[in-house]
């Protein structure tokens, strides 16, 4: 049940993701991968900042900022 609870947090972090940087998902595959990644960055970014996240809301909001951070280091570098 985890699993899928994460799979679902992941693909909604990486759908919001999207549409703070872009203005639109990535498509489901995409938006859970983003979001997954996102998490991680998202975790180790908070611990960094002595934050912690609480319950699966708070695990949205740090899978979706880790998320943005993701893309935007993503557009930064295409950019470039």
């Amino acid at each position: 049940m985890n699993l899928i609870l994460f799979l679902i947090i992941g693909g909604v972090a990486g759908w919001l993701a999207g549409l703070i940087m872009k203005g639109r998902g990535f498509g489901v595959l995409a938006n859970i991968g983003i979001g997954i990644v996102g998490s991680f960055i998202g975790g180790f970014v908070f611990r960094l900042l002595g934050l912690a996240a609480q319950g699966a809301v708070g695990e949205l909001v740090t899978a979706t900022v880790g998320a943005v951070l993701l893309l935007a280091v993503v557009s930064a570098i295409k950019k470039a």
